[in-house]
């Protein structure tokens, strides 16, 4: 039995792209072996392979009018359970000892709130016992356990939500979130074809640039490594290249880090809302209460004592809405309810972009080059972010990308990637400490 070294651990995730088919898995599989030459410890998060969970929630509605709640978890967590299994088996096969462990097993409790739990905490005693019989370790993603020993799931991408638990709970050096892209980009590379890979950001610009569309990041994953200062890289699951390092210790992020791009939104007016004390709140507590997930708020100015309320949000929750239409109407709160789903969301992120003076006018002025209007506006400290019609979002992005990452302003802003290589200084994660963890059981709380 081989002692616990925190130094030597290394904590992965791996994505339902990156594990999509059992060639993907085998690819996977022989990827790990290879990181164990560097990592005596591995403990690897996945995700349910390819588009299993969208299968899982179209059968659901087959059967169910609108399946949500205990049941749902039970049938998502699923997925996972079957990935973590195959990729065991697949190890086992390559003669390394390796071990499939479900939420249950692992220990991440959870909340009760079902399909969009929070981790409480995770205990670490199953993990280190592991660890120290010389075991890979394949965690089940996404899922979580009550102290009533319900399953719950955590969430649309949910898998980097667990990846990084199991980092900060075991104080890993680092959190790999390996993907099918090299890294975060300053824009969708599938949209901007000269978009860059940028090496290094705060976990702040992180986070924000996850919450504002940004796919390669689950917001709340790195929201937990910056609170136990775990350091992210995010990197491809095809090869052993650098890809982006998310930590502490960035002074200052550009003042435009990236433009991200959200296609699936709904923009959803209030109309003839009734101008007294108490009915907004009324009508978020209604939405709240349907788990109905609102962006962006913009109320108008009362005229012959109506208000006019226009906020955003996920089109899949756009049902939640309608159904609450009549009770608003039965109720006399709003007059009418339109839902435009031919919209879509783009913004600029980044630090000090309410502070800087002239950035919103750039994009505003790159929009109208290319004859884009805007509907609705949003601004905080780290961004800008438009609603503007669905039709223009990939010609919007690519002009308010070149706005702001065009050759002839590359130099000024940060270094998102260029032709030089980053240094190492750049890439490599803070050094370890060297103290170890024995077998002794450690729980670490993660709110």
């Amino acid at each position: 039995m081989s002692r616990f070294e925190r130094s030597k651990l290394l904590v992965q995730k791996y994505g339902g792209s990156s594990v999509a088919t059992p060639e993907h898995i085998r690819k996977v599989a022989d990827r790990i072996i290879a990181c164990q030459a560097e990592a005596r410890h591995m403990v690897v998060a996945v995700s349910a392979m390819g588009k299993t969970t969208d299968q899982l929630i179209a059968m659901a509605g087959l059967v169910s009018s609108r399946p949500s709640g205990r049941e749902m978890d039970q049938l998502l967590a699923c997925g996972e359970t079957i990935a973590v299994s195959l990729l065991s088996l697949a190890l086992q096969d390559r003669g390394v000892p390796a071990v499939s462990l479900t939420a249950s097993q692992v220990g991440i409790r959870t909340d009760g709130s079902f399909n969009r739990a929070r981790i409480a905490n995770v205990d670490t005693s199953r993990l280190v016992h592991e660890l120290e019989s010389g075991r890979v370790i394949i965690v089940a993603g996404f899922q979580g356990v009550t102290r009533d020993h319900e399953i719950t799931t955590l969430g649309r991408g949910g898998g980097d939500i667990t990846g990084a638990a199991l980092a900060a709970a075991l104080n890993a050096p680092v959190c790999e979130i390996c993907t099918d892209v090299d890294g975060v980009y300053t824009a969708d590379p599938n949209v901007v074809e000269d978009a860059r890979l940028v090496p290094e950001m705060s976990y702040e610009a992180a986070i924000e640039l996850a919450a504002s569309g940004a796919k390669v990041l689950h917001p709340r994953a790195a929201e937990i490594c910056m609170q136990y200062d775990v350091p992210i890289h995010v990197r491809s699951t095809f090869h052993r290249g650098q890809g982006t390092w998310i930590r502490g210790g960035v002074m200052e992020d550009a003042a435009v880090v990236g433009i991200t791009s959200d296609k699936k939104i709904a923009k959803v007016t209030l109309l003839d809302v009734r101008d007294e004390p108490g009915l907004a709140a009324a009508i978020f507590r209604d939405l709240a209460r349907e788990d109905v997930n609102v962006r962006l708020i913009i109320q108008a100015a009362a005229t012959h004592d109506r208000n006019r309320i226009t906020f955003v949000t996920d089109n899949d929750q756009v049902d939640r809405i309608k159904e609450l239409e009549s009770t608003w109407r039965t109720r006399k709160i709003v007059g009418d309810v339109q839902v435009d789903l031919n919209v879509a969301k783009i913004a600029i992120v980044g630090s000090r972009i309410a502070s800087t003076p002239g950035l919103a006018a750039r994009m505003f002025t790159a929009l109208a080059k290319v004859g884009v209007n805007i509907d609705c506006i949003s601004t905080s400290e780290m961004k800008v972010s438009c609603v503007i019609g669905c039709d223009d979002l990939d010609q919007a992005v690519r002009a308010v990308h070149a706005e702001f990452f065009g050759t002839s302003r590359i130099a000024s802003t940060h270094a998102a990637g260029g032709a030089k290589r980053p240094s190492a200084k750049q890439v490599a994660p803070r050094k370890a400490a060297t103290k170890t963890a024995g077998a002794t059981t450690r729980r670490r709380v993660l709110k």
